[in-house]
């Protein structure tokens, strides 16, 4: 937000009718990459119909009322949490398949002229 819109806010002494995602996060004492996890599992809702790669606007009244809903605050942790357990889960899983069995270093191939490549290509 501007300077000049914030010093005009202020000056009304209310939020803006329409938040950005940062700003909602920030309202919610989330992170703002944590947002678009809330809108997947359904529970933020962004104003009208936008397409899945726009900028996305949220209600104020509505994010400040679900705020101070302690069963909601509940379903918005575990949301979170069930994501990022989701995630991690998927980076330790082991690599399947041919590549897999070689380590990252190995050498794949060598050239005629003793030279060894790397490149799935050579072998």
């Amino acid at each position: 937000m501007r300077e000049d819109q914030q010093r005009f806010l202020t000056l009304l002494g209310q939020l803006p009718a329409r938040l950005t995602a940062e700003q909602a996060a920030w309202a919610l004492n989330c992170q703002p990459h944590d947002v678009p996890i809330l809108v997947a599992a359904r529970l933020l809702k962004p104003l009208g119909s936008p397409p899945p790669n726009s900028l996305k606007f949220f209600a104020a009244t509505e994010v400040l009322e679900q705020a101070k809903d302690r069963a909601w605050l509940a379903k918005v942790t575990n949301a979170l949490n069930q994501h990022w357990q989701h995630k991690n889960a998927a980076k330790r899983k082991p690599a399947v398949g041919f590549l897999a069995a070689r380590p990252a270093n190995a050498a794949v191939g060598a050239h005629a002229t003793g030279a060894v490549c790397a490149a799935a290509r050579c072998s």
